[in-house]
């Protein structure tokens, strides 16, 4: 098990573990849609004793974190760290090694029984982090939808229409200059994990590949609320459907 560090909180500095809630998953748009419509297509009329179809492999597109912007935390991350980081992180991926878990644990290495995820591919899109990850399935689950590991559960929570936070786990030190919150050039990137609480509003999934939208930014709370109420609708007619 790695060293236990202390979680630097929302309008702290100081070093240790710093954990953003900066992006999340869900089944609404882009190729997610795809995918999810694809499974509720094969497994129509689905009776006992047949043959669960679960996607597989099952990669999701996710916008992972931005760079230049001030997070959730009150933290902004400088675009050449994360850009050091990012480019550090790809050796991960060529090696199929970028494993996250679900939640966050306090140290600096990923528990093999908690991995629910490896991540495929990262790139830039203006300030922000995007790319895909692979939610890591069993057997039983893909052949026959019984969920018997973190990464089943998550895939499932996907499936069923629930949206799961993205948020990354990395080393380093936050400085305070000018009354704003800076992570230091000794960020050291971890991972990125699963978790239920997406409590970025500005970090949403991206429809067909395109460059993340910045309306989100800019809109105001009413039409926030009317955005979701939308969103929610939508869901809501689904469950209906």
């Amino acid at each position: 098990m790695g060293k236990i560090y202390e979680i630097i909180k929302k309008g702290e500095i100081g070093t240790g573990l710093l954990i953003e809630h900066d992006g999340f998953v869900s089944k609404d748009c882009g190729n997610n849609k795809t995918l999810f419509e694809s499974y509720k297509k094969l497994n129509e009329g689905i009776g006992d004793g047949d043959d669960f179809h679960c996607p597989y492999p099952f990669i999701v597109d996710a916008i992972f974190q931005k760079a230049d912007t001030e997070n959730a935390n009150g933290r902004i991350y400088p675009r050449h760290i994360l850009e050091r980081e990012i480019e550090k992180f790809q050796t991960k991926i060529r090696e199929k090694s970028a494993l996250g878990e679900t939640n966050h644990p306090e140290s600096s290495t990923v528990d093999i029984s908690r991995m629910s995820l490896n991540i495929v591919e990262l790139h830039w899109e203006k300030n922000t982090v995007v790319g895909k990850l692979e939610i890591i399935t069993t057997p039983g689950f893909r052949k026959y939808g019984i969920a018997s590991s973190e990464g089943d559960w998550a895939a499932n929570l996907i499936l069923e229409g629930y949206k799961l936070g993205v948020s990354s786990r990395g080393l380093g030190s936050v400085t305070q200059r000018n009354g704003v919150l800076y992570v230091g050039d000794d960020f050291e990137l971890v991972t990125w994990d699963l978790v239920s609480d997406p409590s970025t509003s500005q970090a949403f999934l991206f429809p067909n590949g395109e460059i993340p939208q910045q309306f989100i930014e800019s809109i105001d709370n009413s039409q926030k609320n009317s955005y979701l109420f939308d969103k929610l609708g939508k869901f809501n007619n689904w469950l209906n459907g």
